[in-house]
């Protein structure tokens, strides 16, 4: 009877001793397509790099609990990095956004050969579960040095009586930096990670839409 409930005590002992399972997350977006913009497929774009604040750039989701304190969700990770993951969006949604299928994320390609490069800066990811998720993302699209594309309006490209504005491979016009601010806010529709995360992959879809918006 002692050798029974001994049994029956360590099987209890070691089951509430047993770690929480891990949960991995990442954003979300629609794969990269090919695009039938057959105008803009010569121009390469790359995004990236990403930088973010040390403060969310961890293995584990960061979550604001208040204005001033945050919490570390110890067993719910990133499947990947985090900056990656914002990178990945981004092109992605820019992809749809712009119609054009020749653009990656500078930390998953090989490729180095690019003619406008989109850096993105982080400046803020506050996220609260249940509430709400704000990002303030400056941006920067460069040329490559020597490029002869020019980003310019893509509405102009279906229109040729117009002057060249567009995602527009025959331009003449000397490729120019361009330089922008996105500061969304987007709700957190349910509680629980899950929800939170398919925040803050809206809230990036937007931040892609407005960088789409200024070469429209």
């Amino acid at each position: 009877m002692r050798l029974l409930l001994a049994s029956f005590f360590l099987v209890f002992l070691f089951s509430g001793c047993s770690s929480p399972k891990t949960s991995y997350y990442m954003l979300s977006a629609s794969p990269i397509a090919q695009s039938t913009n057959t105008s803009a497929q010569t121009v390469r774009l790359m995004v990236g790099p990403v930088s973010l604040p040390d403060s969310v750039d961890q293995p584990q989701l960061v979550v604001n609990s208040s204005n001033n304190e945050i919490e570390v969700f110890k067993y719910d990770r990133w499947a990947g990095s985090l900056k990656a993951d914002v990178g990945r969006v981004i092109a992605a949604n820019l992809a749809r956004e712009l119609d054009i299928s020749n653009i990656w994320s500078f930390s998953q390609s090989t490729q180095t050969n690019f003619d406008f490069q989109i850096l993105i800066d982080v400046q803020n990811l506050h996220s609260k579960l249940g509430e709400n998720v704000f990002v303030d993302v400056l941006w920067t699209i460069k040329p490559a040095a020597g490029s002869s594309n020019a980003l310019v309006k893509r509405s102009d490209i279906k229109n040729p009586d117009k002057k060249n504005t567009g995602l527009n491979p025959e331009s003449g016009f000397t490729p120019k930096t361009m330089m922008g601010r996105s500061s969304v806010h987007e709700p957190v529709t349910h509680s629980g990670v899950d929800a939170l995360v398919a925040a803050q992959s809206r809230a990036f879809a937007k931040v892609s839409r407005e960088i789409a918006s200024s070469i429209r």
